[in-house]
């Protein structure tokens, strides 16, 4: 049977498409946003374990993240008498803030469930491991910042890398190639 509109027909294989991808209604529209992301942290370090958690902040700072002023590229985290801390984390501060401002780069604690505070104790107190924040972001209308626990890659590693992204590269090169030739 023929549909009267065929417009109709395209919108039910979008929505359709939205539920497979697991996006329905208002979370199609209210994906999370991206304030900032460590891009080095993935060159620098082995990522093992990422974890969400929330950021304890002032009024002037979260003006500020809103706007995109915050930079996460030498920051790291701390875990002092059971709590995480975010250090050297830069947020500018809000031009219109006036004597209500904050310092750009104090300690700020990050918010995270007991029991994962307790894991992150005792895996950053091994050798070898810290706790890196990879981005800052939107979600629920809620400031969150993943960290990630880390490992340092070593020279060889950062080859090793390399090596691999130019053969993925390569190789999705022959696959295009291929696949124009032989159309």
């Amino acid at each position: 049977m023929r549909s009267r509109f065929p417009c109709a027909k395209i919108l039910l294989q979008d929505e359709m498409a939205n539920i497979r991808e697991g996006v329905v209604g208002k979370a199609a529209e209210a994906a999370s946003r991206n304030f900032a992301v460590n891009r080095q942290a993935q060159h620098l370090y082995h990522l093992l374990e990422r974890f969400e958690s929330g950021v304890e902040l002032t009024g002037t700072e979260v003006k500020s993240i809103r706007e995109g002023k915050v930079n996460l590229k030498d920051s790291y985290a701390v875990v002092k008498n059971h709590e995480v801390w975010l250090i050297d984390c830069h947020i500018s501060p809000y031009p219109a803030g006036s004597r209500f401002n904050h310092d750009p780069l104090r300690d700020r604690r990050l918010l995270l469930h007991r029991r994962e505070i307790e894991k992150l104790t005792g895996r950053t107190q091994e050798r070898g491991f810290t706790l890196v924040p990879t981005r800052v972001y939107l979600k629920n209308n809620l400031i969150k910042c993943e960290i990630a626990l880390a490992k340092g890659k070593n020279v060889f590693d950062h080859r090793e890398t390399s090596r691999r992204r130019t053969i993925e590269r390569e190789v999705q090169q022959d696959i295009r190639e291929h696949r124009r030739r032989h159309r």
